[in-house]
Order: structure tokens, then sequence, then C-alpha cells
């Protein structure tokens, strides 16, 4: 126990001896009673309790043991006492000690460590090759134009369109197998093709170069992701079956407010084609946060008049649907066998 003369003289609490902290102050009357006082009551005595005196004792205890409220020797004072380095000494702070300085370096350690990852991962995210792949998954999968269909029957079939991985070439540009068939009959596709994702060249501005090839021999690829693994067209066969060139649409990331993530089309002037009395056949693709893909092909002849492809606007494909049991009696699903004359008034068989 140390107390300390200018203390009981002057009433002023001066600290403990040569730079310690004291976490309480004990005060005792002159009638014996005791009190413990908080730090934020040591700043002068006007926060004293009025039993209290100035010219009082103000005891100030400090130990290096454990913390046990005791009774001191002459069975009045109260002792409140603290752990060296255990955080306890200055209990207004955040900690203290040795044990707070590692908690401290560690604590920033931490910190710095997620930031550099976090760093890292918005870097990553940015590469060509990754908007390369994102294109590549949100175009495979099964995909339907139910819904369209259902609203405007004039302009648009239920068409499924279906796509998936075949290959990776050398380069490392994904492969894709494309198909487009009338929901009614899957196992015949009217429109098979290969697409080829890769990144856009670095002089260009755009993201991700998507190109369509012809099929060698299309009867062997019908219903190919479908198929077992085992009985599709092995990885060599598909780059062999790879054939002659046919468009190329350059994507780029879409701006924000946008619902689309990428959007892109043909260049000026389209592709050659020779289809239904076309000169050239350009195409625009879109796609969607929902997982939709809008694509509008169109044929135009030397004049610049519209030949096929829909007028209205794009098709727009969604993710397969659950099943449902009302699906099964829906009008789309009995529908009167088509015209060869309205399908090509309104889509494009084959526009190689």
């Amino acid at each position: 126990m140390v107390s300390n003369k200018k203390d009981r003289e002057g009433g002023k609490n001066v600290g403990g001896p040569r730079g310690t902290s004291v976490p309480f102050l004990h005060a005792r009357s002159q009638h014996g009673a005791t009190d413990l006082l908080p730090p934020n009551r040591w700043a002068d005595n006007k926060h004293l309790p009025s039993a209290y005196p100035q010219k009082h004792v103000i005891s100030i205890t400090r130990s290096s043991s454990a913390s046990v409220p005791r009774l001191g020797p002459r069975g009045r004072e109260f002792a409140v006492e603290y752990p060296m380095g255990s955080g306890e000494d200055n209990p207004g702070g955040t900690g203290g000690g040795v044990g707070g300085i590692v908690r401290g370096a560690v604590l920033k350690a931490l910190v710095a460590f997620g930031g550099v990852l976090l760093i890292r991962r918005l870097r990553r995210s940015t590469t060509r090759w990754d908007h390369a792949r994102a294109v590549a998954d949100a175009l495979s999968g099964e995909k339907f134009s139910r819904e369209q269909a259902r609203k405007d029957p004039g302009n648009y079939f239920n068409l499924r369109m279906l796509t998936c991985p075949a290959t990776e070439m050398v380069d490392g540009s994904g492969v894709l197998y494309f198909e487009q068939a009338f929901w009614r009959a899957p196992e015949k596709p009217f429109r098979q093709r290969f697409y080829m994702v890769k990144p856009c060249p670095k002089e260009m501005k755009c993201d991700v170069e998507l190109s369509s090839y012809a099929i060698r021999d299309v009867e062997e690829y019908k219903n190919f992701c479908d198929r077992p693994k085992d009985q599709r067209p092995q990885p060599e066969e598909v780059i062999a079956d790879i054939a002659e060139h046919l468009t190329t649409i350059h994507l780029s990331r879409c701006e924000r407010g946008k619902r689309c993530l990428y959007e892109g089309s043909t260049p000026p002037g389209g592709f050659p084609n020779s289809w239904s009395g076309a000169a050239y056949c350009t195409s625009d693709l879109s796609i969607h946060k929902n997982g939709e893909i809008h694509i509008w092909d169109k044929g135009f002849d030397d004049d610049g008049n519209q030949v096929w492809g829909t007028k209205a606007g794009p098709y727009e494909f969604k993710p397969a649907p659950k099943p449902n049991y009302d699906d099964m009696f829906s009008p789309l699903n009995f529908s009167a066998p088509l015209s060869l004359e309205k399908i090509e008034s309104s889509y494009a068989i084959d526009d190689q």
C-alpha cells in the first residue's frame, strides 16, 4: 500500500510511484468507511463523496499478483489488484502489455493479408480469358424461346437451343457445339454450328470474340450434347471437323445500368451468305444476367432488303424451365404442322 503525503495534505491525486498507472483509488474516511473510486473520478477532489474531506487519506494500491479483492491489514482497506501486463493497467484503453501488442500485430497482419487477396481477386476478374470463359459458360446449356412464342406466335416459334463444350484449341480457345431445333422435334436439329470463343485481339476495343464455323459432317454431330461423352466424336475429331468460317461477333461488357452482361454484333457489312437469295448476313447477340441469350440473325440481298430472319426483333432464349404439369397441355405443344413457307419467312433454316 502506497500513500502519498501530498495527497493527504492537498487532496490531489498525483498518481502512483514514478509513472505507474493506477486503476483505482481507495479512500478511507476518519470513521473507517471505505470506497473505491473509478479512474474517471480521480481528476480532483470535487468528485469525492462528501463523507471524505480533502484531508482524509487516499490510498493507492497496485500489485503484480492475481486480481483478487481482499481486505488490507487493518481489515478496512479494500485493495484492487491486477496482474502485470494483463491489459487492466489502463481500464479505459484497448489492451496493454505484451499481449495487447501481439494482438494488434496479428490483427494488422490479417487485415493486410485480406486486402492483398481482395486486390488479386479483383484483378483476376478482369483478365481477357475470364471474359471468354464467362461467355462460354453463359452460352452453354438448354434454352428455349417458349415464352416469346406464346406472346407473339405470329413472329416467333418455340425453338430449342442447346450448346455444350466440345474441345479446346492449343491456344486455349474454347470450342462449343451448338444446335437449334423445334421444341417438338429436338432430335432433328435444323441448324448446327461450332462456336469458337476467345479473347478479342489486344488492338481491338472489345472483350470476347465469338466465331461460328460450319461442321463437315453434321449428321455425325446431331444431338451431340445429349449423348454420353464416350458416344460423341472425340476432341481430336472435333478439331478436324471444323469447316469454313461463317461469322464473327465481337462482344463487349455492357454499360452500367443495362440488364445484359455482354453484347455485340458482326462488323458492318456482315459476312457472305447465299441462302434464300441473300448476299450477306448479320448477327446481333446479347448475354443477359438472368441467363437469357438474345440472338438476331438476318439475311440481306444486294439491295439491302431483308430476305430471311425475324423482323420484329431478336429471338430470346431462356434457360430450360422446370417441368410443369400444365405445360403438357399447352397449345404450343399441339400446334398444327408449320408450312415451310412460313418458316422461311421467319427464320433461317440454313444460313450458310
